[in-house]
């Protein structure tokens, strides 16, 4: 005889049951994994467990590096992900060909602007590293100089986006001072975040995206979770909403 399936929405009971989940059970939760236990996601796909949000969403939320492999075709051109010394030393003579000068670095697992730094030159990435100061892997990119940086949040039907700016650090994040002012997207703008989704299979998302000075649009990060200090749309609305559309998301995998 069929059983319903079991649903779970919150870490405690997630961790408390994970031997005893079968296949067509569905966690609608954002999982709180320690660096080292995203296997725990191939596994649960792997049994036929529901993920909501997907295991995708979940580890490139976790992982930079893995946001610049899947989302590559998306990002600033020659964004690459270096993984250990060899590899940085084959991009670095494909940097100076390109013409690169300065490059920007973000360390895989770091928010808010406190794992983004800019180098003016690929080799004073590489210089750091002998000194084993920059773990790998991390994300390296060419810097555009004068480009925006706008933060879009998709949430349901509440879709909101303003510009993020700081004329003293080149980091816009409003956690390291910068300021943010309204900024509607442009329809090629918003569907492009929307393909970025859909690549990714997010049911939400906060999108940033580097508008360089000839007005391409490329997509900088994508998180499930962001800060809302620049946001219409405050904790508990925010949170409601996410709660309306797991909901969704349960009734539509039952």
């Amino acid at each position: 005889m069929n059983t319903a399936p079991r649903i779970i929405t919150d870490n405690e009971t997630f961790f408390a049951s994970y031997d005893q989940l079968q296949a067509g059970d569905i966690i609608a939760v954002r999982l709180r994994l320690k660096a080292g236990e995203e296997h725990l996601l191939l596994d649960l796909a792997q049994r036929g467990i529901h993920l909501i949000p997907s295991a995708t969403a979940q580890l490139a939320s976790r992982s930079k590096a893995y946001q610049a492999r899947i989302f590559s075709q998306y990002m600033v051109p020659g964004t690459t992900v270096v993984y250990d010394a060899n590899q940085l030393l084959t991009t670095i003579p494909r940097y100076n060909e390109l013409g690169f000068g300065k490059v920007v670095l973000k360390q895989d697992r770091k928010n808010a602007g406190l794992g983004i730094h800019l180098f003016n030159t690929i080799e004073e990435v590489f210089n750091l590293t002998l000194s084993n100061s920059l773990p790998y892997p991390f994300v390296l990119q060419p810097y555009l100089a004068g480009s925006r940086d706008i933060r879009a949040i998709f949430l349901g039907d509440h879709l909101e986006s303003y510009e993020r700016d700081n004329p003293n650090n080149f980091r816009n994040n409003l956690h390291c001072g910068g300021l943010s002012t309204p900024h509607t997207l442009s329809p090629e703008q918003e569907l492009f975040c929307r393909s970025i989704m859909v690549r990714g299979n997010f049911p939400y998302a906060h999108i940033d995206l580097i508008i360089d000075q000839h007005n391409n649009h490329w997509l900088s990060e994508i998180n499930l979770r962001g800060g809302l200090r620049g946001a219409q749309i405050k904790g508990a609305a925010y949170q409601k909403m996410i709660g309306t559309l797991h909901l969704r998301l349960i009734a539509d995998t039952r």
